[in-house]
């Protein structure tokens, strides 16, 4: 019964929150408390945003100086409201375009490796929680485009991947969208965490079409959308 319950409130809350895309183009930069409305239910498991990059770290660039990192923040902050409007805990591993770095980490590989490690030690110690790391994608040429789920290879991520993937085709096309695949064992944070984990490569930066949707409140707002429609789904599935 309460499996029920939970697909049926995420599947209404999903229809809110596609209409919300239409009704409200922007949301405030405002912090929000979450309502509780999964906790009523008996889930009331943090879900873990990672704006990629941040501080020193500027990430990949566009070829006219757009800096990942700003859009990763820009679309988490998005993400962590809405994450709240449905009643789910959100927590964010930053939420400003600044990093405090202790003063021995006076190289830019040490402020990286600093950022990472106290990344990991936030997200495994939030027992229940799901982690969603926020990115975007660049090629070196400027064909390639659309998002891409990459999920850990701990347990539940892949499933999470799966429905985050069908979640983003509903809410910004099918075309927009590329296959879901595990991600790197190079990456630092997503080999190191213990939860389920996705990592959201929104676009391509390296893309003309891509980066001029992907600096739009608009666009950054239909993926923050499709990413917490996809969680939602994560959790009435799971239960």
């Amino acid at each position: 019964m309460l499996n029920k319950r939970f697909k049926t409130l995420a599947g209404l809350l999903c229809v809110i929150l596609g209409a919300a895309i239409l009704a409200v183009p922007v949301l405030s930069r405002g912090r929000y408390e979450s309502a509780p409305v999964f906790s009523a239910m008996g889930h009331d498991d943090p879900v873990i945003i990672d704006p990629g990059h941040g501080g020193e770290d500027g990430g990949a660039v566009s070829p006219d100086g757009v800096y990942e990192s700003d859009i990763n923040l820009d679309v988490s902050l998005k993400l962590e409201q809405l994450m709240a409007f449905t009643g789910v805990r959100p927590v964010m591993t930053r939420s400003s375009r600044d990093i405090d770095y202790p003063d021995d980490a006076d190289t830019i590989r040490k402020k990286k490796v600093y950022d990472q490690k106290t990344r990991v030690e936030l997200i495994n110690s939030l027992p229940g929680g799901v982690l969603i790391s926020v990115h975007q994608n660049k090629y070196t040429d400027s064909g390639p485009s659309g998002a891409q789920v990459l999920f850990a290879a701990t347990e539940g991520s892949g499933r999470l991947a799966s429905v985050m993937e069908s979640a983003l085709a509903e809410t910004i096309g099918t075309e927009n969208v590329r296959s879901a695949k595990q991600i790197s064992p190079d990456i630092f944070l997503m080999k190191n965490v213990s939860c389920p984990a996705v990592l959201i490569e929104c676009g391509f930066l390296s893309n003309p079409g891509d980066r001029a949707m992907l600096v739009t409140d608009g666009y950054q707002l239909k993926l923050a959308c499709g990413i917490v429609c996809g969680y939602l789904r994560f959790i009435a599935e799971g239960t």
